[in-house]
């Protein structure tokens, strides 16, 4: 038998995005997403700003400016501007915390 965890990540076609946290403050689109379109996530209704592909991260709520960008339970990034509910994250609004990509010699 699965446990509640389980159940709750199990495929639900009804279900159009995911939080992969209880402390994400993004979540990614389980399906393509068109814009104006309103999806649920954790029972808040979120309108989405802009067509996204599946897997692209978006605000789970508001973001301000400068707040750390959570996914996986883990710091990802910085805000660079404001970001509202169900809007698209990237280059545009955050800034990455990960570090250079070192190409190995040779």
């Amino acid at each position: 038998m699965a446990s509640s965890n389980e159940d709750e990540r199990a495929y639900r076609p009804d279900r159009a995005v995911m939080r992969l946290s209880p402390r994400d403050n993004v979540a990614v689109a389980l399906r393509p997403l068109k814009g104006g379109e309103t999806v649920v996530l954790d029972s808040v209704a979120l309108v989405i700003r802009r067509n996204m592909p599946v897997s692209q991260k978006l605000a789970a709520r508001a973001i301000v400016k400068g707040e750390v960008i959570v996914k996986y339970n883990c710091p990802i990034g910085t805000a660079t501007a404001d970001i509202a509910a169900g809007e698209a994250l990237g280059v545009q609004n955050v800034e990455t915390s990960y570090g250079p990509t070192i190409e190995p010699p040779g």
